[in-house]
């Protein structure tokens, strides 16, 4: 099983990013995906998930109509398209699969994660 997420870079405030998570190993049919995010010395956090097929995304109120969160069934790809990002953005970035039919803002629905991209904002 793995997941690979890319992406991540240095970007001005207001700009945009796309994160991208490849998985493998396993049915991407089968589980839900999530993107959450560390800043060094604070707890990881939920970004945004997204249920089996797409239909049902869900997205913490901090990146909420910033962010977008989608996936592409025959490219095993969960994409998180970051606009408007601000300084507050800056993180490293964890896709991971995620148990269940909705997607799930609690750590304990995710049962396996990415390495991790790093994203900076700079004001």
């Amino acid at each position: 099983v793995q997941l690979q997420a890319s992406g991540g870079g240095s970007v001005q405030a207001g700009g945009s990013l796309r994160l991208s998570c490849v998985v493998s190993g396993f049915t991407f049919d089968d589980y839900i995906v999530g993107w959450f995010r560390q800043v060094p010395g604070k707890e990881r956090e939920f970004v945004a998930g997204i249920s089996w097929n797409g239909g049902n995304t869900i997205y913490s109120e901090s990146v909420k109509d910033r962010f977008t969160i989608s996936r592409d069934r025959a490219r095993n790809t969960v994409f998180l398209q970051m606009n408007s990002l601000t300084p507050e953005d800056t993180a490293v970035y964890y896709c991971a699969r995620g148990i269940g039919s909705y997607p799930a803002r609690t750590e304990n629905r995710y049962d396996k994660w990415g390495q991790g991209t790093l994203v900076t904002v700079s004001s």
